[in-house]
């Protein structure tokens, strides 16, 4: 069974998080171009993309394994969201507001995940 991953919630919400992450690796020092800021990129736009990767698996077993490598990305964000906050790259008022919305994502792909039967 195959989904239309337009339609799809966590895709697009995954979408929007993918275009603030790039916004606020604007600001990161040109050094970390090819560090974290590039590791943070790379990550967040692996959710959007595992989703509609997933939807085109055959079986629900492939888009479940789709949706896990997605939430992976999503925790790889979050450990690097919190060095570049320790590196004093992003504020502390940015921060709360992304961990938040990752929070949602990653609870919207779990719940989406457990209504696969596999």
């Amino acid at each position: 069974m195959t989904h239309k991953f337009k339609e799809l919630q966590i895709w697009k919400r995954g979408r929007i998080f993918c275009s603030e992450i790039y916004k606020i690796t604007y600001a990161f020092p040109d050094s970390e171009r090819f560090g974290i800021t590039n590791q943070l990129r790379r990550a967040s736009v692996s959710i959007p993309s595992n989703i509609a990767e997933g939807s085109s698996r055959k079986s629900n077993k492939g888009f479940v394994r789709s949706l896990k490598i997605a939430i992976g990305s999503a925790y790889e964000i979050e450990t690097q969201l919190l060095i570049a906050s320790d590196l004093k790259f992003i504020e502390h008022n940015q921060l709360n507001p992304i961990i938040s919305e990752l929070d949602e994502i990653i609870k919207m792909i779990s719940k989406f995940k457990s209504t696969l039967s596999i």
